[in-house]
């Protein structure tokens, strides 16, 4: 039985009210890949009476009464993305499609749609708590960079106007704080829950988390700091960022003028025994059926299984360290079978699952082999700029999985699609051989980024050697099962400290080793990440050094065609790019065309130079 989305659904169940409403900006999927479903379905299990308002219109409060006034607290999210990735391109320009919408249309969530939801709770029902989570609230819980304003805001708790703010993944906290309030507690009165921020007034004190000592408090710059002094921003993300580990993280105060940001340290992992109850809890798996059209995020996930989740590889780009967190939590290999096994019982499985993992898939059972099983790590990254000795990457677990998996009545095909570490096969030899032979489908998605060392080191990314090194064993490990395979890589553009001679190597290094790219990221600032920080302060915050930043249209528009250079779309702003490198000798070599001068109209808007800050210049 889905969960309830009107009042007639709430009558069916015997519900004259809630006691907690999750407001989303996703369409309802009852699938646990989304996030809202799963934290409903993990109150529900614990007794709670909960319903779901999915993209409601904004205009007015109407669509937010729907469900009525619940009798703890209102749970919001944006929805799986931060709602202006989800509505803008790299470029700044609106996109005309949502894949967590019903028939793939855009508009149905506002931009910023943490903060509108939460000024149409308050219009409605000025007295209900409002709690706020998900990716948008998570990422955005410190002051931060803006990529779409190209200013530093505030807190989203403190723009929003939110009660409370959970980050991460919000299971343990959300539970604790819905638990207290049913017991009698105010919201008001819980000030000592891992992972979640709050206000305080300037002039109190604000009390640590759970068996944490009073002083144990980071103040880091304030919003007004960091808004007017780079430098200042820069430190404030290092002292924040270095806090991510549960055990031993401090309370971390940010002074928004007036009144003090308190964010707790993160919630601690799930055990094994907790991530199968959660996975195991009764989802429905599909659209509610009050749908219909098709929804492409639906499509895209429902015959995949998440293994584990968490990632310790630390990319500068990615948003999991803030979020997710670095400690793997995986699943058993008994609820993941059986979940395989419940897949072949839904309508429309067809037998073939399309994914078996997490943030990265061959991360599964492996972890830290520390005596104290990594609680007094400190490190940003298990993996760069080496591995860690205490990482414990042993492959039998994964393998067995697998291998349980493909074996599973009903399962025809079963595919690896979520990406793996290539550094982390080096040590996994019987996982890469059961990959290559079964679990690849053709193609198998790796993400180098870059191949450039000192670009690929800015990254938090291996580098070009063991690329190559493991693109070598792909493909000999391929012919050995005699299997017709290809590496398809995620290759990013316009990063921090990339230049256009990096991307032209990178181009180059593509077409020595016979590889072909179709869709390239231009790289986008999404806030709380490493990489946005350096490109908002030119800084890396890490190790205190000045790094370049591409930020014209137009310079990024060169650097993503240098990728794209065997397009014949692309051809022109190859020419233009080699041009300004004074390379036109490479164009028959990257295009297949000869080297020719510019003439008029080669490129949209005449040929340019780039001068100073992105300046267009004619020539």
């Amino acid at each position: 039985m889905f969960l309830p989305v009107s009042r007639e659904e709430m009558t069916r169940r015997g519900w004259a009210e809630l006691d907690v409403i999750f407001v989303s900006g996703d369409a309802y999927i009852d699938h646990p890949t989304f996030g809202a479903p799963l934290l409903a379905r993990w109150l529900e299990s614990h007794g709670f009476r909960v319903g779901i308002i999915a993209q409601p219109d904004w205009h007015s409060k109407d669509a937010f009464m729907v469900l009525g006034r619940p009798k703890l607290f209102f749970a919001v999210s944006a929805g799986a993305m931060d709602s202006m990735v989800a509505h803008y391109t790299p470029a700044r320009k609106l996109r005309h499609d949502d894949a967590y919408t019903p028939g793939n249309r855009h508009g149905a969530r506002p931009n910023r749609a943490t903060i509108v939801y939460t000024s149409r709770l308050k219009e409605a029902y000025k007295d209900v708590p409002v709690v706020i989570g998900g990716i948008e609230a998570s990422l955005r819980r410190f002051a931060h960079y803006d990529f779409w304003e190209d200013a530093v805001r505030r807190s989203i708790l403190v723009d929003s106007k939110a009660d409370l703010l959970i980050y991460g993944m919000a299971e343990r906290a959300l539970l604790e704080v819905a638990v207290r309030m049913r017991n009698g507690e105010r919201l008001t009165q819980i000030m000592d829950v891992r992972g979640t921020c709050r206000i305080a007034k300037p002039d109190h004190h604000p009390e640590s988390a759970t068996d944490r000592e009073p002083d144990a408090l980071l103040e880091i710059p304030s919003f007004e700091d960091a808004a007017a002094d780079r430098q200042r921003f820069a430190d404030a993300f290092r002292l924040a960022y270095a806090e991510q580990n549960p055990w031993v993280g401090r309370a971390v105060v940010q002074r928004h003028g007036g009144r003090l940001l308190v964010c707790y340290p993160p919630a601690l992992p799930l055990s094994g025994p907790e991530m199968d109850a959660l996975y195991a809890l009764p989802f429905e798996k599909n659209p509610h059926p009050s749908y219909t059209e098709a929804i492409p995020a639906w499509s895209q996930i429902r015959s995949s299984i998440t293994s584990h989740r968490g990632c310790y590889g630390g990319c500068a780009f990615c948003a999991i360290t803030m979020h997710q967190g670095k400690q793997i939590q995986s699943r058993s290999q008994e609820s993941i079978v059986a979940e395989a096994a419940a897949l072949g019982r839904q309508h429309w499985f067809g037998g073939s699952i399309s994914d078996v993992g997490g943030p990265t898939a061959n991360m599964y059972g492996t972890g830290c082999g520390a005596p104290d099983g990594g609680r007094g790590c400190r490190r940003e990254s298990c993996l760069y700029p080496s591995a860690c000795r205490h990482l414990a990457v042993d492959d039998r677990r994964a393998l067995s999985l697998l291998k349980a998996v493909r074996g599973v009545s009903g399962v025809r095909h079963c595919t690896v699609s979520s990406g793996v570490r290539y550094d982390l096969l080096e040590r996994q030899p019987g996982y890469f051989r059961e990959l290559v032979g079964y679990h690849v489908g053709g193609l198998l998605k790796v993400a180098p980024e870059h191949l450039a060392d000192h670009v690929a080191a800015l990254m938090r990314k291996p580098g070009r050697k063991r690329f190559e090194d493991f693109l070598h064993r792909f493909r000999e490990e391929s012919a050995l099962a005699g299997k017709r395979q290809h590496i398809i890589p995620y290759l990013m553009s316009g990063h921090p400290g990339c230049t256009l001679e990096d991307m032209l190597e990178l181009a180059l290094a593509l077409k020595k080793l016979g590889l072909k790219v179709e869709q390239v990221q231009d790289f986008t600032p999404t806030p709380g990440t490493l990489s946005s920080c350096m490109y908002h302060t030119g800084i890396d915050p890490l190790r205190g050094t000045r790094i370049s930043v591409p930020k014209s249209d137009r310079e990024k528009r060169l650097q993503k065609s240098l990728l794209l250079c065997h397009l014949p779309a692309e051809r022109p702003y190859v020419r233009e790019a080699l041009e300004l490198l004074g390379k036109k000798e490479l164009l028959g070599e990257l295009t297949g065309l000869r080297a020719a001068p510019f003439v008029r109209g080669d490129s949209p808007g005449g040929p340019v130079r780039l001068h100073g800050k992105g300046k267009r210049k004619a020539r």
